[in-house]
Formats: structure tokens, C-alpha cells, sequence
């Protein structure tokens, strides 16, 4: 098969993204990669050029550079998981792609179940091979990287990235024809290899998982069942399939191996998924409220107080409208609003509180990420409780996050502070809230 054309996407900030399409369907396959790799470069492999021919045989392929990587934007800031969704809209757009399956390895999986998540009626169905939803070993996750292995491997990145001694722990990219050494120089500097690497070590998209109602696929070798078992135990419709073979990983299945699990791709989604009824919706929710507010309305008076909250109302849609949130409730001097991305829910929480100390008040705020059922087109349901309670919780000036939205902004600029347990009325449980400071 000759290489494809690479053509651009423009993403919402003015971002180009490199991205080709192959194959004639009849469904679409938009495939993420793990951060290392590059449409023009990568078909220089054998072990990726037939596997995405294999796929490329039975769909349209989409294939995408993330941003400041490979072919796509390199002047421009890592990207986050939410900046990745993003990309991938455009993406999708761009090729007039309307409900694709999302294929991915590794840690590429991750940007697909926030996506499928955050945008269901988009998503057909998902495959994922060794998916990967947190990279580190944990009490709750045995499955993970030792810390010392880690450390092992960002130290190749930091002094090795682009040399031949950067393959020589693995030979070349998935076998045959692209070294490692040529592969890593294409996609990526050093300085924004060990970027990409430190975002995806702070994150873990575990929470986000009950969220898919897409049918799921999870593939992996027979050594790996406890694991596989363990994340389609956190997914609605998630279903397990492992095949023979001895190598613990690999970034792909190897070229003997590929006949099967492209076979076993194929009867998956050959099956015509349902467009899932959109009962359910991952959101994040961000609610805010006027500090004292009794006390200043009783300063003021009904006049005044009223001339006050409107001008708090105008502060507050203005940044929601440039952060993108949808105003969901407005009760008195509060607001509740929903975003679908974390970073952007926290950038506004983070200006609201700003500009309305011109007015001479201050504000608080709570953001929680979480699975809301839609009750007439709004969210609804445990998740939005949660984000009130959180709310709750913030001091003046202060905005605080749950463990979720901490976990999911990885890469975004943001800093917090842990804030501790809390009790959360009404929620099961305790809950570990964080403290966003200034970034």
C-alpha cells in the first residue's frame, strides 16, 4: 500500500494537526497512538504498516498526530488529555467522520475513553490493545510500572532520546524497518518527550472508565487476564479478548499475531452498535456561590443587593462563555455549570473569582468530574451532588477539586494543594478534595 497523503486539521486555538485517512469503510476507525509517533515515518515499520493495512482492510482509517509531536503543531504547548479530546473533534470533522470506532494502544486508550465518555453519541464502539489506564504500579493497581523502571526510562529520555543508544533496550519500533532512534527524533524534541511522559505518569483515567457506554473491546495475551479482567470489571460493556504468546508487552501485536486480532476487531465491530440512548453523559460540573452573602445583602439592601448580582451574573456568563461551560442553574447568587473538560471548568472557576473582587465580593467554588444522567437535556444525578458538596467545602477565593478532576488534568499547567479528607454530606464515603493554587 502507498503512503496516504497527510493533510491538516485546525483545531479550536489554531492548532494544525496532521492527520490521513485510508481504506474505503464501510465504518471508520480513528486510531490514537501512544505519544511516540509520526503518520509520514511510521509506515516505514512493517509491524505498524500491516497492521494498519489489516485495518485499513475492512474500515477507513484515521490516523492523527497529537499536537507538538510528528507532523502536527510543534510551537505549541503539550498536550493535556482534555486538549487531546479536542483534537480529535477536529480531526473527525476535518475528515467528516460522524461515529467511528476508536482503536488505540497503550496509554493512546486514554484520550479514547474520555472521549467516548465526554462524547458518546460520537462513538461507535472501542478496541484497545494492552490498555493502559494508569501507567504507575499502585496499591489499587498492581498492573503498573515499578518506580524504578520508570526511573530507568525517563532516564533514557532525558539522555539517550534520538540516539542509537535509545534502541538498544528495544531494538526497533515494533520490529521491522523504523529504528527507535529515527522514530523518537520524528515524533518529538527531548524537552517535550519527557513532557509527554511526566503527563502521562500524573494521570489515571480509572474514574472516567463507568462513564463509557460505548461496547467495548479490551485485547491482550493470556498472562494479562487479571488485569484486563480488572478494567472491563469498571466498564459497562466491556468485554475481554486474549490470545496466545509469550512476549509480557509489546506496543503492537507482532506480524504473527495480527491475522487473529484484527479477526477478532473485525467480528466485534461488524456486529452494528446501537446509537446508545444518551441517558448518561461524563461531565465536569463546577458550582460557585457568593461568600457572606446574607451579610452583604443585608449591607446593601434589596437595591443594591440586586444591582450587585447582576453585575455577578454578567462576570460569571462571561466566563463561561469564554471557557465554553453551558449555565445549567442559577439560584440566587449561585451558579451551576457544566463543562466538558475539567482544565477549562477549573480556568473559569479560576477567573470568576478573580473579577468579581472588583465588585468587592468574593467567591467559592467546587469542581467535580464524574458519570450525570441527563434528566430533560441537563445533568443530573450523584456526580453533580458530589461538585455542590465539593463547593461547599471552598473557602473565599478558594476553588477546590475532587481526586477526578486532579487526576484528569495532568499536563493543563495547574497546581494544587492537597486538602484532605472530607466528609461530604449526603455522599458515600470519604473524599480526598485538592486546592487549586496559582499556576
Amino acid at each position: 500500500m502507498n503512503e496516504p497523503d497527510t493533510r491538516y486539521a485546525r483545531a479550536d486555538d489554531g492548532a494544525y494537526i496532521a492527520y490521513q485517512t485510508v481504506g474505503a469503510g464501510p465504518i471508520d476507525i480513528a486510531w490514537q497512538f501512544e505519544w511516540m509517533g509520526n503518520v509520514d515515518v511510521i509506515w516505514q515499520s512493517r509491524v505498524f504498516a500491516e497492521w494498519f493495512e489489516g485495518l485499513a482492510s475492512f474500515s477507513r482509517l484515521i490516523l492523527h498526530d497529537r499536537r507538538g509531536t510528528g507532523a502536527s503543531s510543534r510551537n505549541v504547548a503539550v498536550p493535556n488529555l482534555e486538549t487531546r479530546v479536542s483534537d480529535l473533534l477536529a480531526v473527525l470533522g476535518a475528515a467528516g467522520s460522524e461515529r467511528p470506532v476508536l482503536g488505540a494502544q497503550l496509554e493512546g486508550g486514554a484520550a479514547s475513553v474520555m472521549f467516548a465518555a465526554t462524547h458518546p453519541a460520537r462513538v461507535h464502539s472501542l478496541f484497545w490493545w494492552y490498555p493502559a489506564p494508569r501507567s504507575e504500579k499502585a496499591p489499587d493497581y498492581p498492573w503498573g510500572m515499578e518506580p524504578q523502571a520508570l526511573a530507568v526510562e525517563m532516564d533514557d529520555i532525558v539522555n539517550a532520546w534520538g540516539t542509537k543508544a535509545f534502541e538498544e533496550g528495544g531494538g526497533t519500533a515494533s520490529g521491522a524497518g523504523l529504528p527507535y532512534s529515527l522514530l523518537s527524533r520524528q515524533t518529538a524534541t527531548p524537552d517535550v518527550a519527557i513532557e509527554l511522559e511526566n503527563i502521562w505518569r500524573e494521570t489515571d483515567v480509572r474514574g472516567t472508565l463507568p462513564a463509557v457506554t460505548a461496547p467495548t473491546l479490551l485485547l491482550a495475551r493470556h498472562q494479562d487476564r487479571e488485569a484486563l479482567e480488572y478494567i472491563a470489571s469498571l466498564m459497562p460493556r466491556a468485554e475481554v479478548r486474549l490470545f496466545p504468546g509469550a512476549p509480557p508487552f509489546s506496543s503492537l501485536p507482532a506480524i504473527d499475531e495480527q491475522a487473529a486480532v484484527l479477526a477478532a476487531i473485525r467480528t466485534f465491530i461488524g456486529i452494528e452498535a446501537p446509537t446508545p440512548e444518551l441517558e448518561t453523559i461524563l461531565a465536569t460540573v463546577l458550582f460557585t456561590d457568593i461568600v457572606d452573602s446574607t451579610r452583604k445583602q443585608a449591607a446593601l439592601g434589596d437595591r443594591g443587593w440586586k444591582d450587585l448580582v447582576e453585575h455577578h451574573h454578567a462576570v460569571v456568563r462571561g466566563a463561561l462563555s469564554r471557557w465554553r461551560g453551558s449555565e445549567n442553574d442559577t439560584a440566587g447568587d449561585g451558579f451551576y455549570a457544566t463543562f466538558d473538560g475539567p482544565a477549562r471548568a477549573i480556568r473559569c472557576a479560576q477567573e470568576i473569582a478573580e473579577r468579581v473582587r472588583d465588585l468587592g465580593i468574593e467567591i467559592r467554588a467546587g469542581i467535580h468530574t464524574g458519570e450525570c444522567e441527563l434528566i430533560d437535556g441537563k445533568c443530573g444525578g450523584l456526580s453533580v451532588t458530589i461538585g455542590a458538596r465539593v463547593a461547599s467545602k471552598a473557602g473565599s477565593s478558594e476553588v477546590l477539586v475532587s481526586q477526578t478532576v486532579k487526576d484528569l488534568t495532568a499536563g493543563s499547567g495547574l497546581m494544587f494543594e492537597d486538602a484532605g479528607e472530607h466528609e461530604l454530606k449526603g455522599v458515600p464515603d470519604r473524599w480526598r478534595l485538592y486546592r487549586v493554587v496559582a499556576s
